[in-house]
This record gives structure tokens, C-alpha cells and sequence, in this order.
């Protein structure tokens, strides 16, 4: 395990160092993306229109953030993780796409994130669930939002600027090691023993 914070951008060689179990700081700009973010993000890559932002220079944070606003600035409330597994039907051909080099969530994400994250060179990193506040107290400033109007709050994209940011457990990394695979092996096990255990 090891503790690191990390500038972004940050590049696919450093990307490749992380490993599962670090922990990371973040400090620079992250974007979020639930559903409807990644949907329209990916129509607009298949349309051949490019982005009002530039993915690969961010983190990716599946967040729908509670935002308000005071005049032209904006000021988040509460920015904690949503589900990431949700996006598991969209992150592999966003990945492919627009090459985040970090996701951020909670929950983890499968086998099809998992793939791209090894063939992209990024990592998944999991924030605590319930810590919202925490998260926004990171937040030092709104640069931007996108798609409001058309997506509505939670579901736009926020370009938000942040300062060690976390912390953060890398928990899927770029050589396709998967905290979650660990714990599916370690409490598939632990149901046998007790099945016997029970039985016998």
C-alpha cells in the first residue's frame, strides 16, 4: 500500500504504476458523469463531435452533485459517489473513447470496465460512501458545468477543481487486478467453511 498525491493531468506511464490498495490525493480538475452524461458523451463521439471538455485531462467522478448557486458562481453542497456499477453498460466504450486515466465511485465496477481500464492504462478508485460533505469541503471551485439545461443537476457534467482530493483506494488498477475479485474469492470461501461447518 501506498499513499500518493497525485497533479492532474496525469499520464498513462504514471497511471500504470498505481496499483491496487494505493491510496491517492488529487489535486487539479475531475469531471462528473452519471447515466445520462455518459450517454451523451458517447452520442456525441459517435456523431464525430467533439467535447466542450477534455476527459483525459481530469478524473472521472461518478458523482451527482448538489449545487448551488449564488449569482454567476456556483458552490457545491455535497458531492458524494454514486453507484458506479451503474455505468458499467457505458464506462468501457467511454474509456476506449475519451481515455480518463482515473475513475472514481463507490461500489467497484465489472469485468468489462475492468478489461478497459488494462487495455487504456487507468485505474478505478473507490470514495467512502455518505461523505458528501467531506467531499465537497475538497471542492475549491465550479470552473464549469455542461449539458444543465438538457440533463438537468445531477446529472450534468461539473468541471470542479479540487484539492487532495480523498482519499481514494485504488481497488481495480491497469493490470486487471480487482479488489472486489479478491473479496468475491475471500467470502465465496469463507460461505463454504461455514456451510460445513453448519452441516457437518
Amino acid at each position: 500500500m501506498t499513499e500518493r498525491s497525485l497533479t492532474l493531468p496525469i499520464d498513462e506511464a504514471a497511471v500504470r504504476e498505481l496499483r491496487v490498495s494505493d491510496i491517492l490525493f488529487l489535486t487539479g480538475r475531475v469531471f462528473t458523469a452519471r447515466d445520462e452524461a455518459h450517454r451523451a458523451m458517447l452520442e456525441a463521439h459517435e456523431r464525430g463531435e467533439g467535447l466542450p471538455f477534455v476527459p483525459e485531462e481530469m478524473a472521472l467522478f461518478h458523482c451527482g452533485p448538489i449545487v448551488r448557486s449564488n449569482g454567476d458562481v456556483w458552490k457545491v453542497i455535497a458531492a458524494g459517489p454514486t453507484t458506479s456499477d451503474r455505468m458499467e453498460i457505458f464506462e468501457d466504450r467511454l474509456l476506449e473513447a475519451f481515455a480518463p486515466r482515473i475513475l472514481v465511485g463507490k461500489g467497484g465496477m465489472g469485468d468489462r470496465t475492468l478489461t478497459a481500464l488494462k487495455k487504456v492504462g487507468a485505474v478505478y478508485a473507490h470514495y467512502t460512501g455518505g461523505a458528501g460533505a467531506l467531499a465537497a469541503r475538497q471542492i475549491e471551485r465550479v470552473e464549469d458545468v455542461h449539458w444543465l439545461e438538457k440533463l438537468g443537476m445531477p446529472e450534468a457534467v461539473w468541471i470542479l477543481e479540487v484539492r487532495e482530493f480523498g482519499p481514494l483506494l485504488v481497488t481495480m488498477d491497469s493490470r486487471g487486478e480487482s479488489l472486489y475479485k479478491v473479496l468475491e474469492s475471500t467470502f465465496a470461501e469463507n460461505m463454504r467453511a461455514i456451510l460445513a461447518r453448519i452441516e457437518g
